[in-house]
């Protein structure tokens, strides 16, 4: 049984010991000048490290280190065993792992930093868990004594008799080109031993790329490439760790049906998703995971998918009596702005521009100050064009374009080998809008460290921030949500409605997630038309007119959650979807 208390996470990039004084934590530390070692030089690195067992919990090192690198977190008093993976000395620990069911889909939900891929990579036999002993490695006759007594003993006997085979779609998809050299056929081809490239490749829209270089292909291309090669090799259970990033609403609604078709009587699936909406369509079951970012991860025990994204947005989990977050997420939906009593900020009219193949259009339309103009559409279908239209970065052909405003915009693409650190962008944001930006969306613990050190969730909070902080009138988001998880998804949004209202000013979010979208407008731009050869711009519309627009052309409708309010997607052809198809409401009014 651990006596620990609490554990130290040192973060070993933030640790910088000559140049806080020689070791300034071990210097303050009570214990040390007592004359224990409690902080003492770790090998072969020489950064710090922190005796857990002799550590008090006293707040000095972690408060007085200059550079944020140390944390001290107080364990739950519920925890009565080691944690089932920790990754070396003070560094993140996992207890626990979710429970997959044969013939369902299994969601893992908790916010980034939590230890949801650890758990997918530890069930996939990526790593091998180590019962928090990473200098002996336990045998696996250990690790399933762990879990006696558990569902997940049972699972764990039948992986190590070859009873169970694993396939795995990692998170990064990005990193596929790094890896590999050839074309997507190629590719796949070498995991395709039952001949089934050619009807997967249809399912997933993959035919006109496969014969295409993998370095050329787009990242919603490599994210269906991703699942194709998971799914061409045979397994049992299928493990998604985040399926759906860099794919549009359309594809988000093809590929979670693709994923649910493939749970069966001898056929598991476990998913990890962000698109809370998506989470909730493609999913059966669901664990939650909590604990401390980067610190800890514990996972809960199962439960139904309406039940356990209702438990993760209260932030209480009744069965284990645990709360995981100070406050329950409520879901209100953004209110119509009547424009009679605004001020009108710019318009347009008749704007064509036309983009190597693709052509744009769109007839007229204006915007009002303090209102929030979600933007819906496919991939390629001319969003960011107009976004950037509007930033003034690119001219129409024809037609006008309003009065000229300030423009601060968010591009979609975030990607930077800058060497300025997060503070020298974010100096005059900290010293105006501390409480608005800074704080809320905890970017001041990076003020440190460099753009290209960067995690893509990091860069896209400070990138916000930055945004958000300029001197401007009108704030162009193109898909803020990216990399974000639900929790710092639900957050971004409450800081732009308040930088709205207070600031009045005018917002426009170009985003694929459609809980996030409908969370956070009060208007909707929908673009239709066909991906990479034209757009059509309709709108902005009121709330109602343009979501029933939208939802139409998926075929799909919304319905509220009677508990928690949140949107839903009705299951295809149950009695509401019916209901709703025939009064020709797509969306809940």
């Amino acid at each position: 049984m651990s006596t620990r208390k609490r554990i130290a996470i040192i973060h070993r990039d933030k640790c910088h010991p000559t140049e806080c004084g020689n070791y300034l934590c071990a210097k303050l530390c009570p214990v040390n000048r007592a004359g224990a070692d409690c902080i003492y030089p770790g090998e072969p690195d020489k950064k710090a490290r922190i005796d857990e067992m002799l550590c008090t919990g006293c707040g000095i090192c972690p408060n007085r280190c200059p550079f944020g690198a140390i944390e001290i977190i107080n364990l739950p008093t519920t925890l009565d065993k080691p944690p089932l993976h920790r990754y070396g000395e003070n560094l993140f620990e996992l207890y626990s792992l979710p429970s997959p069911m044969f013939g369902k889909v299994t969601g893992i939900l908790g916010r980034n930093g939590i230890g949801k891929s650890t758990a997918l990579k530890i069930m996939s036999g990526i790593i091998k868990p180590n019962l928090g002993d990473w200098k002996t490695m336990p045998d696996f006759k250990q690790v399933i004594n762990y879990f006696k007594g558990s569902e997940t003993q049972k699972f764990l006997e039948r992986l190590g008799k070859g009873g169970i085979s694993l396939s795995y779609k990692p998170q990064q998809v990005d990193l596929i080109p790094k890896q590999f050299s050839g074309t997507v056929r190629q590719l796949l081809s070498k995991i395709d031993t039952d001949s089934l490239l050619s009807k997967v490749a249809l399912e997933l829209d993959l035919v006109k790329v496969l014969d295409n270089e993998i370095s050329t292909i787009s990242g919603g291309e490599l994210q269906r490439v991703a699942i194709a090669a998971a799914v061409l090799k045979k397994a049992n259970l299928y493990l998604f760790d985040e399926p759906t990033s860099y794919l549009d609403i359309k594809q988000r609604i093809k590929i979670s049906k693709y994923i649910e078709s493939l749970a069966a009587p001898d056929t598991a699936i476990m998913v990890i998703e962000h698109d809370l909406i998506i989470f909730d369509y493609m999913t059966d079951l669901v664990n939650i995971m909590y604990g401390i970012e980067n610190g800890f991860g514990i996972v809960s025990g199962v439960k139904n998918a309406r039940e356990g994204v209702n438990a993760f947005l209260d932030g209480y989990l009744k069965e284990e009596n645990v709360r995981f977050r100070d406050h329950a997420i409520k879901y209100e939906k953004a209110q119509d702005v009547k424009t009679s009593s605004r001020t009108q900020l710019t318009s347009w009219n008749k704007l064509t521009k036309k983009l190597g193949n693709f052509n744009l259009t769109a007839k007229e339309g204006a915007l009002y100050k303090g209102e929030i103009v979600g933007i819906l559409g496919e991939n390629g279908i001319g969003k960011t064009s107009f976004i950037k239209l509007l930033a003034g970065l690119i001219k129409p052909d024809s037609g006008a374009l309003g009065d000229n405003v300030k423009v601060s915009y968010k591009p979609q693409y975030l990607e930077t080998d800058s060497e300025m650190t997060v503070g020298e962008l974010l100096h005059e944001a900290a010293v105006k809008y501390q409480h608005q930006l800074i704080r809320p969306l905890d970017v001041e613990k990076l003020f440190t460290q460099k753009l290209s050190e960067l995690s893509g969730g990091q860069l896209q909070r400070v990138a916000i921030a930055h945004c958000l902080s300029q001197d401007a009138q009108l704030f162009l988001l193109d898909e803020p949500s990216a990399y974000l998880d639900i929790e710092q998804r639900l957050l971004i949004s409450k800081i732009i409605k308040n930088l709205a209202w207070e600031r009045d000013v005018t917002v426009l979010v170009v985003d694929h997630d459609l809980m996030f979208l409908d969370y956070i407008s009060n208007k909707l731009i929908v673009f239709s038309g066909t991906p990479a050869r034209e757009g059509h711009l309709e709108g902005p519309l009121k709330m109602e007119e343009g979501m029933n627009l939208f939802l139409k052309s998926l075929d799909i409708t919304m319905r509220r959650d009677v508990s928690s309010h949140r949107p839903r997607i009705n299951k295809p052809e149950s009695v509401k979807d019916r209901e709703q198809k025939a009064e020709n409401k797509w969306y809940y009014s």
